[in-house]
């Protein structure tokens, strides 16, 4: 029995998943699952365990570089209206782990509860943020988490609340196959301040970052203390290039991609941007992209 028989409705074959990620680059998934409930994710996760394919879990796809060999195995896609609810009771919110970022900061800002604001302008899903701990120099989203809803890679359901949770800089102890959605403990303000703080905030963040019409994607974690932009810009490679992939000149820790980069471009040129940091500074780089 092939792996998507009886999942036709939401599975699909050899799915190009160039155009889910913020690069728009690489190959086709092996199988692509949207499921439109939770019991159709756990009919994928269990039919994938029990066919021994491994299973990942496709984002925003900013923080994301596929090869163009694709993908073997299922990617799941959480996009579905029963992934991305959200829902207020007094200080506390509660987002699926589809619903995006932005959306989730905007509706804390918007009902006067602050900690999220300076999450701003970071792209990406609850579950992408989550996973990676997603921040800024201001604060990251583990430190506002009291509970997260999980699902193993046998399709059971767990609960892991603030006390069983580790955050650091750019990971957490959310380990399990799937982060299905967190509840976030916020502090009242005013809704009018935190709006203008969040602008500025945005707004500061914008002329730093590449421009929304590019393809592109953030490289390197910060090393303690430091800005891994200033690093690469201090070892003179911003603006550097190799294929169709070139250093962002608005922020050394963009890499852009032109209509003819290739992943191989992308992956060549972050090599190069390790060496010549090492080699200079004396720093190592280390990747926060994920690379399928």
């Amino acid at each position: 029995m092939a792996f998507d028989t009886g999942l036709e409705q939401y599975v699909r074959r050899q799915v190009p998943l160039g155009p889910y990620t913020w690069f728009r680059l690489g190959g086709p998934a092996e199988y692509f699952a949207e499921p439109a409930s939770l019991e159709q994710l756990q009919a994928v996760v269990k039919r994938a365990k029990s066919e021994g394919l491994a299973v990942r879990m496709l984002g925003g796809g900013s923080n994301l570089l596929v090869g163009e060999a694709g993908v073997s195995g299922v990617v799941v896609h959480l996009s579905a209206p029963a992934f991305c609810e959200m829902a207020l009771s007094g200080k506390k919110l509660r987002a699926g782990a589809g619903e995006k970022l932005g959306h989730v900061v905007s509706k804390a800002v918007a009902e006067g509860l602050a900690g999220l604001e300076s999450l701003v302008g970071i792209p990406g899903t609850i579950g992408g943020a989550l996973r990676a701990n997603s921040g800024s120099r201001s604060g990251d989203i583990g430190q506002w988490t009291a509970q997260a809803t999980v699902m193993d890679d046998a399709g059971e359901i767990h609960i892991r609340s603030r006390e069983g949770l580790v955050f650091a800089y750019r990971e957490s102890s959310l380990d399990e196959l799937v982060i299905l959605s967190a509840e976030f403990e916020l502090e009242s303000e005013d809704p009018e301040e935190l709006t203008k703080r969040m602008q500025k905030q945005w707004i500061v963040k914008k002329a730093k970052t590449p421009l929304g019409h590019q393809a592109t994607g953030c490289i390197f974690k910060n090393p303690r203390g430091m800005s891994a932009g200033d690093l690469i810009e201090q070892a003179g490679l911003k603006g550097a290039r190799v294929g169709g992939a070139e250093v962002s000149d608005r922020h050394a820790n963009f890499i852009v991609a032109d209509e003819k980069g290739t992943a191989q471009d992308i992956l060549r040129l972050i090599d190069h941007i390790r060496t010549r940091v090492q080699e200079r500074l004396g720093v190592a780089l280390e990747t926060e992209i994920q690379v399928w």
